[in-house]
């Protein structure tokens, strides 16, 4: 382990070796096991390297029992001999700093507040930790990341020592290692000392910035979700991009636009409200004009289209409503859909659930409800005309 080249100089981005074998795994993917190698292969929370051996891409690479595999997008037939590696410097460096950021925030909190990470997640987009603890307040998440900075702006060292389990005490470890051999620190002095596996930058100002995106609860933990380095940036530029498009809409300048759109959404609310009313209003009137022209042996019946089934039972509720030794059967097709409404007065006597046990089958449907008011809905496997009938003829 000592002897790999990403250990060695986790800076190296080309590099030679010899084909030792290579093989094609069982799902078909084709590999090769090199003599040494400087491609980083997924885990303790790092994803694998990218780049290509001899010209061909290396698209995954994992360690295998004692070798390390690199599995690649083409045939591995052609790869004998000495062949030169090449890291995606952009995908191993954002790597290196992301993971470099993450031991740098999980000591800062240990520093400030005791909070100890249980867990660690490299996204393609967005890093995260989990600490144990069911809560983190705004200013506390403010000093750690004014600390974090602090670490990485200072330059300070990060060295890379192998020791024995016997060796262990010696050193302030943030939390205990989960090895009994090959046990690699990384170290940055006089602030944090932790068992890792990951490469590295040789400094912490490569981290360049870290900032902290947001929390959420997880279970009994807080999960911190956090940026380094070049994502720092490119966060930046898409809220950056997002915030211009959110003002240039409202016509207003970018640092009115939060209060801007607040108002828009209370407009937005009070409108929705309103037309909800005078929505409510037209069902009334709706209902009425339907027991005036529709009504057929206290069966008030009308069919529909694109009529959800909320609108519905607010209508049927309506006819009811003023009307109770009436029933009201409603039908509605929407996109090749099927659904119903049945809802009666409060001296009718029988239960609507009969009208849905008859009718669902027919639609091979699923329904529910009570016997004031049943609703459901299922294929168009009959018209909406015969529905119609169907839940007629059950009352009659």
């Amino acid at each position: 382990m000592k002897d790999l080249y990403y250990y060695q100089d986790s800076m190296i981005r080309e590099f030679k070796a010899n084909v030792e074998r290579s093989g094609v795994e069982e799902d078909g993917r084709p590999y090769v096991v090199l003599s040494n190698t400087a491609f980083y292969p997924t885990g303790g929370g790092q994803p694998h390297d990218t780049g290509v051996i001899n010209g061909v891409r290396v698209i995954d690479v994992e360690k295998v029992e004692n070798e390390i595999r690199h599995y690649l997008e083409g045939d591995s037939v052609t790869l004998t001999g000495e062949v030169t590696g090449i890291l995606e410097w952009d995908r191993r460096f954002d790597h290196m700093q992301q993971h470099c950021g993450q031991h740098i925030l999980s000591a800062t909190f240990v520093e400030l507040f005791d909070f100890a990470t249980v867990s660690f997640h490299l996204g393609s987009e967005i890093v995260t930790i989990d600490l144990n603890t069911d809560s983190v307040t705004e200013e506390q998440l403010a000093l750690v990341e004014k600390r974090a900075n602090e670490i990485i702006l200072e330059n300070r060292p990060i060295e890379t020592k192998w020791i024995t389990k016997e060796e262990l005490s010696e050193y302030p470890l943030r939390k205990d290692v989960s090895v009994e051999e090959d046990i690699r620190l990384v170290i940055i002095p006089d602030y944090d000392y932790n068992g890792c596996g990951g490469t590295h930058p040789t400094s912490t100002g490569q981290v360049s910035l870290l900032k902290i995106m947001g929390t959420e609860k997880m279970k009994k933990n807080i999960r911190v979700s956090f940026v380094c380095g070049n994502r720092v940036l490119k966060q930046l530029s898409m809220r950056k991009r997002v915030l211009s498009e959110v003002a240039r809409n409202l016509s207003v300048p970018e640092e009115e636009a939060a209060v801007a759109l607040q108002k828009v959404m209370k407009d937005a609310k009070s409108t929705e409200k309103s037309l909800g009313e005078a929505q409510d209003a037209l069902l009334v009137f709706e209902a009425k004009e339907l027991v005036t022209n529709s009504r057929e042996n206290n069966i008030v019946a009308a069919n529909f289209e694109n009529r959800t089934v909320q609108t519905l039972q607010k209508l049927g509720r309506a006819i009811v409503a003023d009307n109770q030794d009436v029933v009201a059967l409603l039908v509605s097709e929407n996109e090749g859909k099927l659904q119903f409404v049945a809802a009666k007065g409060a001296k009718f006597g029988l239960s609507m659930k009969e009208v849905s046990t008859k009718v669902l089958p027919l639609i091979n449907g699923k329904g529910g409800g009570n016997d004031a008011l049943v609703q459901g809905g299922g294929e168009k496997i009959i018209s909406a005309e015969s529905l119609l009938n169907e839940m007629k003829n059950v009352l009659l």
